[in-house]
């Protein structure tokens, strides 16, 4: 079996900050204030594959895997960075750090219509992850108070988030283009190397 092109992993902290549970918290109510319930990511499911159009109308959709992928792959690690931040992976802020490692190799040719177009097939991942989000936000609400009492992070908390996170990660670089398989139902938390 092929393995999927999109590589996302984070090294597992041996501490976590009780100070960054607290910044989490707060940016969460932040973003939530500012942007609703959906806390941004329905821009991001939207914006990512019309800002994806844009490039590949402008670019051709060969040029775009070629040149374009990485320079869109560089903001996907940001916001990827972000979600394994807020997910308690990492006490390590977006940029700043070694421990969370995001790689899309580009694959396929896509067009103007078929970027267009994984605002519809993604739809059912999409679903799934909203649904899953509830879930996470369980465990991360565990994981925060575990962090916060007991001065540690629940291996199997720390495994579910790394998963969720995985997925969104395959998703938003298939709503990017810059991969062409779908992404997989999968949270996938073996190491990748």
């Amino acid at each position: 079996m092929n393995a999927y092109p999109v590589v996302f992993d984070v090294e597992r902290p041996a501490t976590m900050s009780r100070a960054h549970v607290f910044l989490r918290l707060l940016l969460a109510v932040l973003l939530a204030c500012a942007t609703g319930a959906s806390g941004g990511l329905g821009l991001l499911y939207l914006g990512i594959p019309v800002v994806a159009a844009i490039f590949i109308a402008r670019m051709g959709g060969e040029r775009y895997v070629a040149e374009g992928a990485e320079r869109a792959s560089r903001w996907l690690e940001i916001a990827v960075g972000f979600l394994a931040f807020m997910a308690l992976l990492t006490d390590e802020f977006p940029g700043s750090g070694t421990s969370v490692r995001f790689r899309a190799e580009g694959s396929g040719c896509p067009t103007v219509s078929s970027a267009l177009l994984r605002i519809v097939r993604a739809i059912p991942s999409a679903l799934t992850l909203g649904l899953l989000s509830i879930v996470s936000g369980v465990v991360g609400l565990i994981a925060s108070l575990s962090i916060l009492l007991l001065g540690r992070y629940p291996q199997g908390c720390w495994r579910f988030q790394l998963g969720f996170v995985r997925w969104e990660a395959r998703l938003l670089a298939y709503m990017a283009s810059i991969i062409d398989p779908y992404p997989p139902f999968s949270f996938d938390t073996e190491p990748t190397h």
